[in-house]
């Protein structure tokens, strides 16, 4: 038998219980049961398991969901066994009232759902990306809840919440602010937040936060300010987070860009000054 290759951990992130990653070649699993919410998607292989009396399987096209407290096994069912990665998502995170609709469809095939889902797993990675890692979690949380016949309501008022939630990340381009207490603040659904500002602006909150902070590195590395203290002075957790998201967004290195400023600076004229002009938005009227 074959040792099964595994990592599990707790991520800081409220809706989460835990994450794990495993390879089965042989295991099976007997019947168990959580007091989580089971977002399973399958990488290699299936998985063959029974859920209320019904034969059910994983494969890599489907996005399948367990609900707690109802048991089910698990176990391989191709020859080379299964990749899987699993979220457990806190009992509250879904209304009760879904586990009957859970357990009658837990799998299902949705393509933009399970790449959500699998860029969640790769933030989840990176403890620094909180703001994406809520955002991602918001928006597989709605698709889940729409395939289990919870279809999230349009929300009127898209463009109030894009700039409302825009001024709120501006106000805090250096300490940040978590989704979930933007929408306590600004008294929307965190995950109308996030499609409303996408929508607006076409680029998600993250992004948004992490290109002002970019722009705030440039702004002190031109100042003159030294490399090693210009990440915690911008927003960024150490030199490497600043340096892989400087050079993603400007194509060179936060050395490099300094490299090559002048090291004379002449003001511009009092009518050119980048102060004096003002950005023209479409921020709707109150």
């Amino acid at each position: 038998m074959t040792a099964p290759e595994m990592q599990a951990w707790r991520p800081s992130l409220p809706g989460v219980a835990e994450v794990l990653h495993a390879h089965f070649t042989d295991h099976a699993y007997p019947m168990h049961a959580h007091d989580t919410w089971t977002l399973l998607i399958v990488d290699d292989g299936a998985v063959r398991y029974d859920l209320h009396h019904h034969e059910r399987f994983a494969s890599r096209d489907l996005v399948t969901i367990l609900p707690p407290h109802v048991p089910h096994d698990g176990a391989p069912a191709t020859p080379g066994g299964f990749r899987k990665r699993v979220i457990y998502l806190e009992s509250g995170h879904l209304s009760g009232s879904l586990i009957g609709r859970a357990v009658d469809g837990p799998c299902f095939p949705d393509r933009s759902l399970r790449q959500t889902i699998s860029a969640l797993h790769g933030v989840l990675r990176q403890p620094l990306e909180l703001l994406r890692a809520e955002s991602l979690l918001a928006l597989l949380t709605d698709g889940v809840r729409a395939h289990l016949g919870d279809q999230v309501r349009p929300f009127a008022g898209d463009q109030t919440a894009a700039y409302l939630l825009r001024d709120l990340l501006e106000a805090h381009i250096l300490d940040g602010v978590s989704l979930y207490e933007a929408g306590r603040v600004l008294h929307f659904n965190p995950s109308h937040l996030v499609r409303a500002f996408s929508r607006e602006f076409g680029m998600s909150p993250h992004q948004y936060l992490t290109s002002r902070r970019v722009d705030e590195a440039r702004r002190l590395i031109l100042s003159g300010e030294p490399l090693s203290s210009v990440a915690r002075s911008s927003g960024f957790y150490d030199q490497p987070h600043l340096a892989r998201h400087f050079k993603r967004i400007l194509g060179v290195s936060p050395g490099a860009f300094a490299s090559t400023s002048y090291k004379t600076r002449r003001p511009f004229p009092a009518d050119r000054r980048s102060h004096g002009i003002r950005h023209q938005d479409r921020r709707p009227a109150p």
